[in-house]
């Protein structure tokens, strides 16, 4: 079993590989189902066909749902929040069978209040060619093991002290 990692446990540089997982035309299907978007250049082969792409896509969305997934066990952390998305960038499509995994890198870790702070994640969803598919940053709040002393108490305790 993964152990899930605290605030304290994170360094900025760290770095992960997921697992990979391959891109089916039933994962497509059902992604469809799911959000309405029945475009013809996800769902019908012969208009696909004639698309630049010359056949079927996985949606964009998808990609990243995929990317959302793989990388939530890898690195696993106590995540309170996923805050924001940055400069997403899908730089190449998706197609049937092909298989993806994400590379993740912490490029910044701030505090965010007593219990937790703001991890900057760079994430990549890389295919079987090494070829980069979709990349981007976001943000979440993760919970540290042990809160952070408040400034506010220390002040406290050295006017106390002072006026003694």
């Amino acid at each position: 079993m993964i152990e899930k990692l605290y605030l304290e446990d994170l360094c900025k540089g760290d770095h992960w590989v997921s697992p990979s997982q391959t891109i089916t035309r039933e994962h497509v299907i059902r992604f469809a189902e799911l959000t309405g978007d029945h475009d013809p250049l996800h769902v019908d082969e012969e208009f696909a066909s004639k698309s630049a792409f010359r056949q079927p896509i996985a949606h964009g969305l998808l990609g990243l749902s995929i990317m959302a997934g793989l990388s939530s066990k890898h690195p696993m952390v106590h995540t309170i929040a996923f805050t924001e998305l940055d400069d997403w960038q899908f730089k190449h499509p998706i197609f049937f069978g092909d298989t993806v995994h994400v590379e993740t890198e912490i490029v910044a870790i701030q505090p965010y209040g007593r219990r937790a702070g703001k991890v900057t994640w760079f994430r990549q969803l890389v295919n079987q060619n090494g070829q980069v598919v979709q990349q981007g940053s976001l943000d979440t709040i993760v919970a540290a093991r042990q809160p952070r002393k408040s400034k506010r108490t220390d002040r406290t305790t050295t006017k106390i002290q002072e006026s003694v």
